[in-house]
């Protein structure tokens, strides 16, 4: 109830916020299922809000592993560094196109995942495409840009943009939220032959959303 609140509260005074309510454990689940959380990684998170998927995956990674929670929203910041006080978690009050920025603010190189719930159907094509550009420069190679965004967004919203930077790039669906969503799964990757299905067995498979995807069906 906390988060929902919250969400409702800045929702009519932030129109960036993406939804009146946060993600349902069932949304939240089915993106972090991409995640290997049995390896340290480095996760950046944008627009975590009031934390559902913060919470989530500071609950399921380990002790070596990094979580970057880049927030624009000064509300949803102060809410943030309240609730949360895990020495693995960084929060930073900026916008997602300067991810670059974050990454030596934490001194670090790269990330192994970038989740995102920003609403990519309001922003400015140049926009987009700078926070695209920078998450891809931000990801190591093999790396994975996890996106959720509403169901009702159509493919000139987000997917097209995102097959301009990512060679693979799957959807799917997850109809256990209010409004249902719309999952994508980008990975980072100069290997051409796993563009073309022939994947080593690891999940990177074809770039097609075929069932060679981690997300479940």
């Amino acid at each position: 109830m906390f988060h929902t609140m919250a969400y409702m509260r800045t929702f009519i005074k932030d129109r960036d916020v993406a939804s009146i309510t946060p993600t349902s454990p069932f949304g939240v689940r089915r993106v972090c299922s991409n995640i290997n959380f049995d390896r340290n990684n480095v996760i950046i998170e944008y627009g975590p809000a009031t934390g559902v998927f913060t919470d989530y995956i500071l609950k399921n990674m380990k002790n070596g592993s990094q979580l970057i929670a880049i927030e624009r929203n000064k509300d949803f910041k102060s809410i943030l560094q309240n609730r949360i006080h895990d020495p693995r978690a960084t929060i930073i009050n900026d916008s997602a196109e300067n991810v670059l920025d974050a990454l030596k603010t934490c001194r670090r190189s790269a990330a192994d995942y970038i989740i995102s719930g920003i609403p990519f159907f309001w922003l400015p094509k140049d926009i987009k495409d700078k926070i695209l550009y920078n998450t891809h420069r931000a990801l190591k190679e093999g790396g994975k840009f996890l996106v959720y965004q509403t169901c009702f967004q159509a493919d000139h919203h987000l997917k097209v943009h995102l097959e301009r930077f990512f060679p693979i790039v799957r959807a799917r669906f997850e109809l256990r939220n209010i409004p249902p969503l719309r999952l994508f799964e980008a990975v980072k990757c100069s290997d051409r032959s796993l563009v073309n299905g022939k994947g080593n067995g690891n999940g990177n498979g074809n770039g097609n959303g075929s069932s060679s995807s981690r997300f479940p069906a």
